[in-house]
């Protein structure tokens, strides 16, 4: 049992997550309140308080609900969105000269960067589905609706990001300006509320014109620490079961190689540093360098496989072309150890990963409905038996990834195929790598008789590792 002042690296997760996604693409409102019905059966994996209505915090990330954003944008501002459009879900200070300090903000940055702010919309709430603890701390929570004229899906993305953390940068003394999700393919509901209240608290959610063809969903379950509205998940790309128990070097390693981070894409990157948190949560720092590397121009697979890889190094029977892969990207990105399950979406692909660790659930069900379901247990809604098509888990290193686009499901070896045969790894390896071979011929403590030396380790805890 340890003791001593709380620690916030010392917070761990058990928590329930995941997807539902039409593997075809197919947007319905039947596909959301499928996924609302899957939370509300994880709830028993989130904390609830003491007033019985406040939980830990749940929430679900949607591929942009297009049709529904486009017919609000002109019920709320008269106005028709662009052909490429932006939206953000934003949580605002309850001061309302907190409040507009923060929309300004925000909007000063939007207009520097081209994108045309069409307007704020307060998102329609019900908060008597609040507990106490949550009515003490609720935010605005209000959306801002952006046009981007002249750009691509990419062009405007890539805005977004460094509109994102210009505007937290510039709001950093304010404690509740918090953004949920800013982008042009996903948007965030996300509270402190029991999964059965979200689509109560939030009438969107409610809406039958309100359709998607993917939703995350998450229920949180917090230790050692209160619960907070930015801390609930799916964050803006990712929710997560489990902790990241390399998180320290994580973090560090990110600043150490921001310096080092090159990209047309961002070509002033070090102004918007830095780009990991060490305020937020584990879970949160890895969704922020997921972001970095899809807006600096990693795909997705290749991204999850940097942060993410599986157990390779000892792996004998490892194909060699994957083995160097691996060993390629290793050495320029150190893995984000669990126990870790994570589900995200980035708008077009639906995706489970477990880490190496492989000590998180994640089972997944594909039925007749063209839907496939992957959760922290199996049956969290009501399909049939006989409509089942095919059903597994996702196992220690292994990776589940749906093309909504294209309709395939790709699962692990799918994957790897794809990376390995990308560039001559082993190639580049046997030209280009260094490696550090043979023992260190010095004095290793100069004055310490060796029986010493032993003892002197063990004192201080220095493992044969080290």
């Amino acid at each position: 049992m340890s003791t001593g002042l709380y620690r916030p690296e010392d917070v761990r997760d058990n928590c329930g997550f995941g997807l539902i996604a039409h593997t075809s693409g197919e947007a319905s409102h039947r596909l959301l309140q499928t996924a609302i019905e899957s939370l509300t059966c994880m709830t028993h994996r989130g904390g609830i308080a003491a007033d019985g209505k406040t939980g830990d915090g749940c929430g679900l990330l949607l591929q942009m609900p297009e049709s529904f954003i486009r017919t609000v944008a002109q019920e709320c501002f008269g106005q028709d969105l662009a052909e490429i459009f932006g939206i953000g879900q934003f949580f605002l200070s309850a001061d309302e000269e907190k409040a507009a300090m923060g929309r300004s903000a925000v909007e000063q940055v939007l207009t520097n960067l081209d994108l045309e702010v069409l307007g704020w919309r307060a998102v329609p709430t019900d908060s008597s589905v609040c507990g106490q603890i949550a009515l003490a701390s609720l935010p605005r929570i209000e959306q801002v609706f952006i046009n981007a004229v002249g750009m691509d899906e990419d062009q405007l993305n890539t805005k977004l990001f460094v509109a994102r953390r210009q505007a937290e940068m510039a709001c950093e003394a304010d404690e509740d300006f918090y953004i949920c999700s800013l982008s042009g393919r996903v948007i965030a509901y996300k509270g402190l509320v029991m999964p059965v209240d979200l689509p109560k608290f939030y009438a969107d959610l409610g809406d039958p014109r309100l359709e998607t063809a993917i939703c995350v969903f998450h229920q949180r379950f917090s230790t050692n620490t209160m619960p907070r509205w930015p801390l609930a998940q799916p964050f803006r790309l990712l929710a997560h079961n489990g902790e990241i128990n390399t998180i320290e070097g994580n973090r560090n390693w990110a600043d150490a190689r921001t310096a080092r981070f090159e990209t047309d894409k961002l070509p002033n990157i070090r102004e918007i540093a830095p780009l990991v948190n060490r305020t937020g949560s584990d879970s949160s720092s890895l969704d922020n360098m997921l972001e970095v590397l899809l807006t600096g121009g990693v795909d997705l697979p290749r991204a999850l496989r940097m942060l993410v890889p599986p157990a390779w190094q000892n792996m004998e029977s490892m194909d060699p072309d994957l083995r160097a892969f691996y060993e390629y990207h290793s050495m320029h990105m150190e893995p984000w150890d669990g126990p870790a399950g994570i589900v995200l979406t980035d708008g077009r692909y639906a995706v489970c990963l477990l880490d190496r660790n492989g000590l998180r659930p994640a089972r997944w069900v594909q039925t007749t409905d063209g839907f496939i379901t992957v959760a922290s247990e199996i049956g969290t809604y009501g399909y049939r038996t006989e409509d089942v098509v095919a059903k597994g888990r996702v196992g220690p290193g292994q990776i589940l990834m749906v093309d909504t686009h294209t309709g395939e499901l790709l699962q692990t070896e799918d994957i790897d195929d794809l990376l390995k045969a990308r560039q001559p790894y082993k190639q580049w390896l046997r030209q280009h790598a260094q490696r550090i071979e043979g023992t260190f011929g010095g004095e290793s403590a100069p004055g310490i008789e060796a029986d010493d030396l032993d003892a002197y380790m063990k004192m201080f805890q220095v493992s044969f590792e080290e």
